[in-house]
């Protein structure tokens, strides 16, 4: 039940030394208490997990940097790094990059050579990872991690490619195009755009003077940007406080959206947090596509921040449908003040809004106040209800930390080291070796009867563009037939609270017939184009009465 009251005293914020209960100040907008629930996976994974992507062997590769020293789990078989940048040790024999093996609950160290602080990267067609630049000798470097499943092998490790790019990248976006490419966008001193695998059109760097407008004199807040594929094949970029509609393949600027109001910045090192909501009505001959972009923090923020100053972070989201002719920000307030948040699709439509701080900036040490309480935001809900508080877990998520959406429902959650090495004390907030879970509600016990199961397709199917698939479920329960949907979700790569490539559709279903006694059959198609749906993998679920099944990976070409 929704609770109302003047001021409601709604998130604890941890802080040495004392816990404080700072109050939320709105008159007009209802916050829920609800659920959810923390499970402590692995205390040490031996790196600190900045950088996060879901691959489709249920495998996690991590990755911090190669520069904080030794961590805290070893190289297989004596391998070391052997390290010409002054910053690293010369000879390290340890990991910073694992696999994490979600059936098993263990991790694999992986080898990486060049330094891959603040890098990017996307999930391809074919399923691998493409990681891209990274910090001092990794700057131009690409990365190609192969899952064992493509592979066939146990030994599946990181391919490094050399001057794989023409423009040094570091906090840079990548994203997904229609044809299975990736575009590889901005990143600090890089106001331009490059493409992966490189043609004969594109070998070359192309100019974004966007890029360097919205650049912040000593601030920046352009690094990271936020980047959609919209429904018409365009990319919505949205950097600092403002956005625009972007034809990449003629380099010209389709649309220019107004400035967010408030006009504070929402990039790193401001560093809010950005969601493309679900995109529904497939087959409509208008798509509505949505950007939520979240929390940050105030101009100035970081530089006062440096002085010891912290001021307190953005409560706002802005809504706009980067769709309408004339688009406008809807403005709503959230529960909890939050910068440095990371935001998750959920695979019935809500969007968990988790880690990050109520004061500060990112970068080494400069914020205050680990927000502790996840946050489910509800997009169909009244504009009133849509927030909804989560319980708290207990590990401050402060600067480098991570959350990505698993198959079987829960979020995983690790990182932050708001340090510039590993230290694990005389530090007010140490370096974080853990991994979390967090289970939404929908996964609880009481709701088993309501979950769906999945028969058939078999997971790894391949589907075409516009195909039309057959899927069937069972339900032990009571089933509402007009609570079904079926939810199809990119996994994202997510490092510093930009989630790319993630990106949900709910799929057109027909009628839903009962065809045993606790097993349902429907007709579903799939996304027509690519400008909808990029090739790749993506976690497929049957959603009833918000409660989803556990997914199924399907492959889209």
């Amino acid at each position: 039940m929704a609770i109302r009251k003047s001021v409601i005293f709604c998130f604890i914020v941890w802080q040495l030394p004392l816990l404080l209960l700072l109050p939320c100040h709105d008159r007009n907008l209802a916050y829920a208490a609800a659920g959810g629930k923390w499970d402590l996976l692995m205390s040490n994974i031996g790196i600190s997990a900045m950088h996060m992507q879901l691959l489709n062997d249920d495998r996690v590769v991590i990755y911090d940097r190669t520069d904080f020293g030794m961590s805290n789990i070893s190289l297989p078989d004596g391998k070391c790094r052997n390290n010409n940048n002054d910053l690293a040790l010369k000879v390290d024999c340890t990991a910073h990059s694992v696999e994490y093996d979600v059936s098993t609950n263990s991790v694999r160290p992986l080898m990486i050579q060049t330094n891959v602080w603040c890098s990017s990267g996307s999930a391809t067609s074919d399923g691998s990872l493409v990681q891209t630049g990274g910090s001092n000798d990794g700057k131009f470097v690409i990365r190609v991690y192969r899952p064992c499943i493509i592979g066939k092998k146990s030994n599946c490790d990181w391919l490094e490619i050399e001057n794989g790019l023409i423009q040094s990248r570091w906090y840079s976006t990548n994203h997904i195009l229609p044809d299975g490419s990736q575009i590889i966008i901005g990143g600090r001193d890089a106001f331009n755009y490059e493409f992966f695998p490189k043609t004969a059109s594109t070998n070359n760097v192309f100019n974004l003077p966007f890029l360097q407008q919205t650049n912040d004199p000593r601030e920046e807040n352009n690094l990271y940007p936020f980047v959609f594929l919209n429904v018409d094949g365009n990319l919505f970029i949205f950097t600092n406080n403002r956005a625009i509609l972007f034809d990449y393949t003629t380099n010209m600027i389709v649309k220019t959206y107004p400035q967010i109001p408030g006009g504070d910045p929402r990039n790193y090192p401001s560093t809010g947090s950005a969601v493309l909501l679900p995109l529904k009505n497939l087959e409509a001959h208008t798509i509505q596509a949505e950007v939520l972009v979240c929390g940050g923090a105030p101009r100035g923020s970081y530089l006062k921040a440096t002085r010891g100053e912290f001021i307190g972070a953005l409560n706002t989201c802005g809504r706009i449908t980067i769709t309408d002719p004339n688009p406008q920000w809807t403005m709503e307030t959230m529960p909890l003040p939050r910068t440095m948040g990371d935001m998750v699709i959920l695979p019935n439509g809500n969007v968990l809004i988790v880690n990050g701080a109520a004061m500060g900036s990112a970068g080494w040490e400069i914020a205050r106040g680990p927000v502790l309480s996840p946050v489910i935001y509800r997009p169909d809900n009244l504009p009133d209800s849509r927030f909804e508080v989560q319980n708290p877990n207990a590990i401050p998520r402060m600067y480098h930390s991570t959350a990505v959406l698993l198959r079987d429902g829960r979020v995983l959650v690790g990182g932050s080291n708001p340090n510039e090495f590993y230290n694990f004390t005389g530090v007010l907030f140490p370096t974080e070796l853990s991994l979390e879970a967090f289970s939404p509600s929908y996964l609880d016990s009481e709701s088993a009867h309501l979950r769906p199961q999945i028969i058939s397709p078999v997971s790894r199917h391949k589907f075409k563009h516009g195909q039309r698939v057959d899927i069937q479920f069972s339900i032990s329960g009571l089933v509402n037939k007009n609570s079904i949907k079926v939810t199809m979700i990119a996994p994202g790569f997510n490092t510093h609270s930009n989630t790319m490539n993630q990106r949900m559709l709910v799929l057109t279903n027909g009628v839903v017939k009962q065809v045993g006694k606790s097993s349902y059959h429907m007709n579903c198609l799939f996304p027509k184009s690519g400008s909808l749906a990029p090739p790749g993998y993506y976690l497929l679920f049957v959603v009833h009465q918000d409660i989803p099944s556990e997914g199924i990976w399907v492959r889209i070409f």
